[in-house]
């Protein structure tokens, strides 16, 4: 069984994600780090339930060991706009095929598994989430953020094959949606200003 672990926003850079997320959510995100092998560095904001969201973008102070990037932020263009959703799984190598193969990162005192396709596309251009496993000894994220009294209330995968996309995931979250559209997200949140939105 997937459980969502958190959301992703891409941006082409980390300034103008984080401008964005704040300006939407009126809220204040914490600093993340960097992602060496990919090339990325991020920020958090912490949710309620255990989740977070990330702004992530390329690092252009930073180098990757990679070839490419992740989260298909190689090509990666427009404005900032929500781009992944990230799910815990136990297996991750089971989803292989869909996901893609699982790769071994670390930051600081963070370790996890990762499902990562070979040139950094996103499954399904990222309507099939990125799969992830954290390490046994790891806090996970959400348990060292700041609350920012933000729940996520619905989060909607808009994508052509939103059906088949459905069938591959073994999820049991009533807050996720599949709509059968135009490939994007909406993220819905609820908080002490009333009800707030990310797509």
């Amino acid at each position: 069984m997937f459980v969502l672990d958190h959301l992703a926003v891409g941006a082409a850079t980390l300034n103008e994600g984080v401008d964005w997320v704040q300006s939407q959510l009126g809220v204040v995100l914490e600093r993340g780090g960097s992602h060496e092998k990919y090339g990325t560095h991020n920020m958090l904001l912490g949710l309620e339930d255990g989740l977070y969201l990330e702004v992530i973008a390329k690092d252009p102070d930073t180098i990757p060991s990679a070839e490419h990037s992740w989260f298909g932020l190689d090509d990666f263009t427009g404005p900032p706009r929500l781009a992944n959703w990230i799910c815990c799984a136990d297996n991750l190598s089971d989803y292989a095929d869909t996901a893609g193969p699982k790769r071994r990162l670390e930051r600081g005192n963070l370790r996890w598994d990762i499902t990562v396709h070979d040139g950094g596309r996103l499954p399904f251009g990222g309507g099939f989430p990125t799969l992830i496993k954290w390490g046994a000894c790891t806090v996970h994220p959400a348990q060292i953020l700041k609350l920012s009294g933000l729940r996520l209330r619905e989060f909607t995968v808009s994508h052509p094959e939103a059906t088949k996309i459905a069938s591959l995931a073994p999820l049991d979250d009533p807050r996720i949606r599949f709509k059968v559209g135009p490939q994007g997200f909406v993220a819905r949140f609820d908080g002490p200003n009333g009800l707030k939105e990310l797509r």
